[in-house]
């Protein structure tokens, strides 16, 4: 370039203004743009960077120090690659190939999640980038491209899950729309419970019917499996059977109304429903009163064995002064603190009390029934996932209300 025009773009010589408009035309010199590609302004190097004729100077702007300029450059160039002239493909494609792949691998998240928010669902994307996007660490940059990509086939997800077994890239495969039975399989027998909840709330996801036993019979400890198991759109009785052992009473309900199970099987399982809201009266045991259930919940402590599952008992058998006096002392409270919450039949402060004491919302829901004899319209559900349905700065309010009241 010479040295009157490289003069005339310098901030000294001309305006911020102009140097911008010359930047974002398509018929400005290369040694222009090469020129205003190493502008002191970030806002004339945006222009060049947004410029879909900058040519050469994109190599340039792939290197420059401001992550905002290289993301603008990083979506320009992904946007660019199945539009190119035919006449011009060969040498631009290999302009923009060369430059994409140096920006795949910037050290900035943001400009890899911007190719990949572009690539993502492209047929013709290139498929060496798609498959460096699929194996980012990064899961913004990962997960959209393997959950949407049309050119990821069985056997690159299955190489991605040899890869990264444990990680969101699991999840990631496991949420893809039309997962492959053999794909699901691999899932399966991961240790990623994550990556397991997402493949069973995947709806389109093939599971073969011996890998969704397993995993119902597997099921009780994960809580986040119970709902999308419950949901599958198919279900054979032995996964029903095993489920309706320990999933939460409203999914039991979901459970027990499917359609497509044996008429003998959904029978059982109303049964059990029925036992679970109406628990019959054990003949060989009274629930005791206040002080000796107390005093049973402290020797269920010293053996290790105050639980959720001791919990559970209580509430099955309907001894509803034991299920106080084990929740108070797991939460430790006074048991006049439960009694408080049963009174006023509080189901938030049931809750709170239920997350104070470190159990679950599966033992949650009834407790609701057998201590505040709540309805079911009344009852709180888990929410999605699992967990408390109410933030935790609000549980800590209903159990500071229910101690102080007794002040």
């Amino acid at each position: 370039m010479n040295a009157p025009v490289a003069d005339l773009l310098a901030p000294a010589g001309t305006s911020e203004a102009v140097r911008v408009r010359l930047g974002a035309a398509p018929d400005t010199a290369p040694d222009v743009l090469r020129t205003l590609a190493r502008d002191p302004s970030v806002t004339v190097r945006a222009a060049v960077a947004m410029n879909p004729a900058a040519g050469d100077a994109d190599h340039l702007l792939a290197q420059d120090q401001d992550e905002r300029i290289r993301t603008l450059l990083a979506r320009k160039l992904a946007t660019l690659v199945p539009n190119i002239a035919a006449a011009e493909r060969d040498t631009l494609r290999s302009q923009v190939m060369d430059t994409l792949h140096r920006l795949v691998s910037d050290e900035a998240v943001r400009v890899r999640e911007t190719i990949a928010d572009v690539l993502k669902d492209m047929p013709d994307a290139p498929r060496s980038l798609v498959l460096q996007l699929a194996q980012d660490a990064a899961a913004e940059v990962h997960d959209p491209v393997i959950r949407l990509s049309p050119l990821l086939t069985s056997d690159d997800l299955l190489a991605l899950l040899a890869a990264a077994p444990t990680g969101t890239i699991a999840t990631s495969v496991a949420s893809r729309a039309g997962l492959a039975e053999q794909v699901a399989d691999a899932v399966a027998a991961t240790s990623n419970t994550r990556a397991i909840a997402a493949l069973l709330a995947n709806s389109t996801a093939a599971i073969r019917e011996a890998t969704l036993d397993r995993l119902a019979a597997a099921g009780a400890p994960h809580e986040a499996w119970h709902e999308p198991l419950v949901a599958r759109p198919r279900l054979s009785a032995r996964a029903a059977r095993a489920m309706s052992d320990y999933v939460a009473t409203h999914l039991l309900q979901t459970l027990s109304g499917r359609a497509d199970l044996p008429p003998t099987v959904a029978r059982d399982l109303r049964h059990r429903l029925e036992a679970r809201l109406n628990p019959a009266p054990n003949p060989t045991r009274r629930d005791p009163d206040i002080d000796e259930a107390m005093q049973e919940a402290r020797r269920l402590h010293a053996a290790g064995k105050l639980d959720e599952a001791a919990l559970l008992g209580a509430i099955q058998r309907g001894e509803a002064r034991m299920a106080t006096a084990i929740l108070a002392l797991a939460a430790d409270f006074p048991a006049s603190v439960v009694d408080r919450a049963a009174t006023l039949r509080s189901a938030k402060g049931l809750i709170s009390l239920v997350w104070k004491a470190g159990f679950s919302m599966q033992v949650a829901v009834p407790l609701q029934t057998l201590l505040a004899r709540l309805n079911p319209g009344a009852i709180l559900r888990p929410a999605p996932g699992g967990g408390f349905p109410l933030a935790v700065d609000e549980m800590r309010w209903q159990i500071d209300f229910l101690r102080d009241m007794g002040r």
